[in-house]
């Protein structure tokens, strides 16, 4: 039986998310294990929030924001890059490492979003589950 990855995307409302409704409507194939969480921008994620899904068993965690200078807060994704650079260390101290990623797409980036998903599920599936997983 093949290992299939839990990854949790964290998605900005007004990129992140509607592309992933994008890919949706345009019938784009990614991954059922990748469960969106809609943030209403990425500058409020957590670092916090990427800790609690790897105990809460996901394998890996997305996250995905506006393009570079087209946050619609002004610098909410360089504000999430800054706490996701930050926590990484954390992550990769846990043994967790390359299970951690924030990629940007537009509104009209449905096919990037399911491109994104494929990709990083594809790589967390070679790491296998997560070493939190039933801990």
């Amino acid at each position: 039986m093949t290992f299939e990855p839990n990854v949790l995307a964290f998605c900005c409302n007004w990129c992140g998310y509607v592309a992933a409704d994008q890919a949706g409507a345009a019938k784009l194939e990614y991954p059922s294990g990748v469960k969106i969480l809609r943030l209403m921008c990425t500058g409020m994620m957590d670092p916090y929030y990427v800790l609690r899904a790897f105990e809460r068993g996901f394998d890996g965690v997305l996250v995905v924001g506006c393009h570079v200078g087209s946050c619609h807060y002004k610098s909410g994704n360089l504000q999430a890059k800054a706490e996701l650079d930050r926590v990484s260390r954390v992550v990769q101290a846990l043994g967790l490492d390359g299970r951690l990623m924030m990629t940007a797409a537009s509104a009209a980036e449905g096919n990037v979003f399911a491109a994104a998903a494929n990709e990083f599920t594809e790589r967390v599936r070679k790491l296998g589950p997560s070493p939190l997983r039933g801990a």
